[in-house]
């Protein structure tokens, strides 16, 4: 049994405050290998990644997501140096499950480097605007794609909290 694998997924949590410094090359090179390993109905892979390390680009997203989420004020990224953002093709029949998988890869992922991660919604709503659909023609990134999730990445700017208990009747046995 693994016991560093399970360790990993028991430790990591949400992080909303990082510092300014930018992740390594190699810590960004292993998360994104791990988003590429998740599980994808029959294999299709049908998500893609796009890494975002522009500060200008980054601050761009963060404001149309916060003004998505009705607080223009806020930073939705917490500061964060790196976003990861998922996207899923939707010619694929399990298109939306497989970018649920690729984020959970990430996210644990960063635990295992020693970042700190977080899954910021609404990059569905992002990119179905004409300004996400602008960025993505500009990137290259054809295709009918919607937007699963950013994962945003960098190091943690305070204490990680422990995790809550678990709650009763979290699991049920059929034997």
């Amino acid at each position: 049994m693994n016991q560093e694998a399970l360790k990993v997924l028991e430790e990591r949590r949400s992080c909303r405050a990082y510092k300014p410094e930018q992740i390594t090359e190699e810590e960004l090179q292993a998360v994104l290998k791990a988003g590429t390993y998740a599980p994808t109905g029959m294999g299709r892979q049908s998500p893609i990644i796009v890494a975002v390390q522009d500060k200008e680009i980054i601050a761009a997203l963060s404001k149309q997501n916060a003004a998505i989420m009705g607080n223009p004020d806020m930073d939705p990224f917490y500061g964060a140096p790196t976003v990861l953002i998922v996207l899923a093709d939707k010619q694929f029949p399990t298109w939306f499950y497989d970018g649920c998988c690729v984020m959970d890869n990430l996210l644990n992922a960063a635990e295992a480097v020693g970042l700190g991660s977080c899954w910021i919604h609404r990059a569905k709503e992002e990119f179905e605007s004409a300004e996400g659909k602008a960025l993505l023609a500009k990137w290259g990134i054809e295709g009918d794609y919607e937007g699963i999730g950013h994962c945003v990445l960098g190091y943690w700017a305070e204490e990680k909290p422990a995790a809550p208990a678990r709650k009763e009747n979290y699991i049920y046995y059929v034997r």
